[in-house]
């Protein structure tokens, strides 16, 4: 499984003239973009399945909720281990495995739902064994990338992974809540076999694994990909930006409310809401994949955050139906240029041998933005009510866009990708 490096270079072309149908032609990251396609849609399905199933068993919103929780706080626990371990073991491997077991998740849930003997306590249960493997899955994912494509291919092919995922966000809850017609069962069996052809596509993935020499695991080691994110101010502040973006940004969590109350659209509306930012999305992946961005990066990541928190703004402050929709598919689109500038940065300023512990921090920063997000989103609309609450997250995500300018100049300053 060691020999993808001589593949790729034998169709990488020069530098300046590459297209997207070089990404095409490289087996290696093909089959690692159809595993994460399939991985990504089976959890999606997975996920629509155990909530409904928890609803339909409990009847409780707080239930809900802990479901999200039971599966961050195992991740959070776990991931900067998991992010040594990336670094030290081969990287497909470790994601086979993570798909393997959900395989096997997928399979116990089908036959529980079966039999009828689908309790609360298994689904939490279930959600902590799903969290754990997120906290392995993660690192090892983000660092396989830079492995199977050639450095001057990574921002089309980061773009081109981030179509994929937004594609799969879009149609794994779709094709989930449509075959849950035949019943819960038929969900899991789905996703089971997704996940188990994703395993199998990651076990014949070949690229030029280089074996680091071992070293004794500790807090020095687990904790590095902290200390070298503190120190190289550019990642520094691509992961902090992206924190604290989302974390003051996010609309999400209120959505509900203003489909029911300020909309007046009901649940199809939600549902066309929530779907919104990731068109939005979807759309720019697409674009970035055919004109990756080469030039005055630092300008046009906090340019797309600062987008972001204005069309939260109008998002805000919007009663027309229409509008909103769209403003929502702005943010989304503003969101990508972040996300695929910030990865392929993170990437390319950090050594192969730091790339599991540095992509576990860089997504705990993530993770932690998205559910505290939903937090403080909730909290001040308790405090504020929905729209002030909204339009103040989208002024401050505006707020930090301008003063990382000024606290990152590194950042702000950079012109491409490659330092």
């Amino acid at each position: 499984m060691l020999n993808a490096a001589m593949s790729n270079s034998a169709h990488q072309p020069a530098a300046g003239t590459t297209s997207f149908s070089d990404l095409t032609q490289l087996p290696a990251f093909m089959r690692f973009w159809y595993a994460r396609l399939a991985a990504v849609m089976a959890g999606q399905m997975m996920m629509v399945a155990v909530g409904w199933q928890m609803y339909e068993l409990t009847g409780s919103a707080w239930d809900l909720g802990l479901v999200g929780l039971f599966q961050f706080v195992p991740a959070l626990l776990l991931t900067l281990p998991a992010g040594h371990l990336a670094d030290r073991a081969h990287r497909g491997r470790i994601f086979a495995v993570t798909t393997a077991i959900h395989a096997s998740v997928g399979l116990v849930l089908a036959l529980a739902a079966n039999e009828q003997w689908a309790t609360r306590t298994l689904l939490l249960g279930i959600s902590i064994i799903l969290g754990g493997l997120r906290a392995f899955q993660m690192p090892a994912q983000q660092a396989l990338t830079p492995l199977l494509v050639p450095p001057h291919l990574l921002p089309r092919a980061m773009a081109f992974a981030s179509a994929g995922l937004q594609a799969s966000v879009i149609a794994g809850p779709a094709l989930g809540g449509v075959i849950f017609v035949a019943g819960a069962q038929a969900v899991y069996l789905t996703s089971a076999a997704l996940f188990f052809a994703a395993s199998v596509l990651l076990l014949r993935l070949r690229y030029d694994h280089v074996r680091l020499p071992q070293e004794p695991v500790s807090v020095r080691t687990v904790l590095a990909g902290v200390h070298f994110i503190w120190r190289h101010k550019p990642v520094l502040g691509a992961v902090s930006l992206d924190l604290f973006a989302v974390l003051l940004g996010g609309a999400v969590a209120l959505l509900p409310m203003y489909a029911k109350d300020v909309l007046h659209v009901g649940p199809w509306g939600l549902g066309l809401l929530r779907a919104s930012p990731a068109v939005g999305a979807l759309i720019m992946s697409v674009a970035l994949t055919r004109w990756p961005v080469e030039r005055r990066i630092g300008k046009k990541l906090l340019a797309s955050v600062g987008m972001f928190g204005i069309a939260t703004i109008v998002f805000g402050l919007s009663t027309s139906f229409l509008l909103s929709l769209l403003a929502l598919a702005v943010s989304g689109a503003a969101d990508m240029v972040n996300v695929v500038i910030r990865q392929t940065l993170v990437q390319l300023e950090t050594p192969d041998a730091m790339r599991g512990r540095v992509s576990a921090v860089n997504s705990i920063f993530i993770g932690g933005s998205n559910q505290l997000g939903e937090f403080e989103s909730g909290a001040t609309a308790a405090l504020l009510g929905p729209v002030t609450a909204v339009v103040v997250g989208g002024v401050g995500t505006v707020l930090v866009a301008l003063v990382w300018i000024k606290l990152f100049p590194t950042l702000a300053q950079r012109d491409r990708m490659s330092p």
